[in-house]
């Protein structure tokens, strides 16, 4: 509970809040009309009123007549752990795609909690045939966010197959993509740019990273590759996050290669291990081949043991999967992160080197341009429409291309 309560705090942190206290009730069962005991909640507004505090954040979802009760007792604003998360999210969404996702999970989150006041709302119309109760505020509420909601989804499908475009074009380029997933502020972006040499925002608040950034990657074997930062992951993630953001997390599910990052120092390593894990099992990512980067290899305390221990217990913990391996590293100071570079170069499928022959038109160079790119052109030669190419390229690149 204290753990948990401790990320309910970082997660408040980052949407700008000061705590100024916390309470713990241990119950049997939740009270269906305040969630919390009638005692707890006197507390609570005792609590409220001495540190004049503006908010009350559960570390719970609350149901609409429970929160409406708690703002009536407490007389503050109340929130539940979804509404928070949903909060941090439409603050750090930058992209169209990003605003897109968060406005869908935010109206899916609120279509329930709308409430009315009575006949007092009801709307008639004029002229024959239009007097009776009408259409209340609350269900005009209703269908306009339900309308929003068909309206946010069909532009979603618009991004969602923008994405599949993209990924079909870097298709076209024996390019393997590595999709760095991770329990929040486990350091994925530090270790982003540690690999890229790329200036994404790493920050130590929660949910820094919203909208995915692919960028290149050159591994010791001078393979290119592509790695993919993505939104990090909590416990008990909301249902309505996962789906608004299944454009996002289809970059986890296309990936040839999961890097999934840990933070070695947390005390609950084991247990965000365990909850990125069954994340991506929801989402259909299980079966891609993993590498654990334990992270932050240079907070890890002294007398927590060995790196070699860590690695073999978060093994433990990821699963039986025969294509996980792990190494430790800190992204902040380089340590280790060649000998990542190093695995990731021999878990990867390798792509041999042929040798081939090709006729290609003499105005086609975007083909050619690859080939210099990609591989070592050996001799060109021109005959009348036609250009005869001998090079050295990828076998995936080769089977893309016409042969003699």
């Amino acid at each position: 509970m204290e753990e948990s309560l401790d990320e309910l705090a970082e997660l408040a942190h980052s949407a700008g809040a000061e705590v100024t206290g916390r309470v713990i009730q241990a119950r049997v069962a939740p009270e269906a009309a305040t969630l919390v005991g009638q005692g707890k909640v006197e507390e609570l507004a005792a609590e409220v009123a001495c540190d004049a505090a503006d908010v009350v954040i559960f570390d719970h979802d609350l149901t609409p007549t429970q929160q409406r009760n708690l703002e009536k007792a407490l007389r503050c604003k109340v929130i539940g752990r979804t509404q928070l998360i949903l909060d941090i999210f439409a603050a750090r969404a930058r992209t169209r795609e990003g605003r897109l996702q968060v406005e869908l999970a935010q109206l899916n989150y609120l279509r329930p909690r709308l409430s009315g006041h009575g006949v007092e709302m009801s709307r008639l119309g004029g002229g024959i045939g239009t007097r009776g109760p009408g259409e209340t505020k609350l269900e005009t509420d209703r269908r306009r966010i339900s309308v929003r909601i068909k309206k946010v989804e069909d532009e979603l499908e618009g991004v969602r197959a923008g994405r599949a475009l993209h990924r079909r074009r870097r298709g076209a380029v024996p390019l393997a993509t590595i999709a760095l997933a991770g329990y929040t502020n486990a350091g994925k972006s530090t270790l982003f740019n540690r690999l890229t040499q790329s200036g994404v925002l790493a920050d130590a608040r929660m949910f820094a990273t919203l909208d995915p950034t692919v960028r290149p990657l050159i591994l010791p074997s001078r393979r290119r590759v592509l790695a993919s930062d993505t939104v990090g992951f909590i416990r008990n993630l909301p249902t309505t996050l996962v789906k608004a953001f299944r454009a996002t997390l289809e970059e986890v599910t296309e990936a040839a290669l999961l890097l999934h990052v840990v933070d070695g120092s947390a005390p609950s390593a084991m247990e965000h291990t365990a909850h990125v894990v069954e994340v991506l099992a929801e989402i259909g990512a299980a079966a891609i081949p993993q590498i654990l980067a334990i992270n932050k290899m240079d907070r890890f305390p002294a007398d927590a043991g060995d790196s070699e221990t860590l690695c073999r217990r978060l093994l433990s913990v990821a699963g039986s999967h025969h294509e996980t391996h792990a190494v430790a590293l800190s992204a902040l100071n380089g340590e280790g992160v060649d000998r990542l570079l190093t695995l990731i170069d021999t878990v990867l499928p390798m792509d041999p080197i042929v040798r081939t022959t090709l006729r290609l038109p003499a105005g086609d160079g975007a083909t050619l341009a690859m080939l210099h790119e990609f591989g070592r052109v050996l001799s060109t030669r021109y005959e009348e429409d036609c250009c005869e190419v001998d090079a050295e390229i990828p076998e995936s690149l080769r089977r893309r291309l016409p042969a003699l």
